[in-house]
């Protein structure tokens, strides 16, 4: 299953870069990112059997392992792409919201968009490490 990263906004050289990239290359699982601009651009058309998730406010706080399990579950039900979709600044509209199939929060705090992508970069990372049994992840 594709995991593919859509983020509005470009990272550039930074920090924030580096730990994406960090975390991209430790994954076992095909990966792509497409940036684009805060506005505008056009969004890749989803094709086929694929799960569309968006990281907003209003979404769910999942664990590490409730997160692990439903990519499982995905992937063992025949999925080709999970598109993770980091919105701008101004987040998603309702009907967006309405189209996912699932959403994710990291919290109530607002996080910077770069921040965010780095983040779902390392819970990508975390939870393939936790579905192929590696040590990366210790519950307790």
């Amino acid at each position: 299953m594709l995991l593919h990263i859509v983020a509005r906004g470009r990272i550039g050289r930074s920090p924030e870069a580096e730990l994406v990239d960090r975390y991209i290359k430790r994954i076992g699982w095909p990966t792509k990112i497409t940036e684009l601009p805060d506005t505008g651009g056009k969004v890749p058309p989803l094709e086929g059997q694929a799960r569309l998730v968006l990281m907003d406010e209003k979404g769910e706080n999942l664990s590490s392992m409730d997160f692990a399990r439903r990519l499982e579950r995905w992937r063992d039900d025949g999925v080709r792409e999970c598109r993770f979709m980091i919105g701008a600044a101004d987040g998603f509209e309702d009907a967006d919201r309405a189209r996912a199939d699932l959403l994710i929060s990291y919290g109530r705090a607002t996080w910077p968009h770069m921040m965010a992508r780095a983040m779902l970069a390392e819970q990508l990372f975390r939870a393939t490490s936790i579905l192929a049994n590696h040590p990366y992840h210790r519950e307790g």
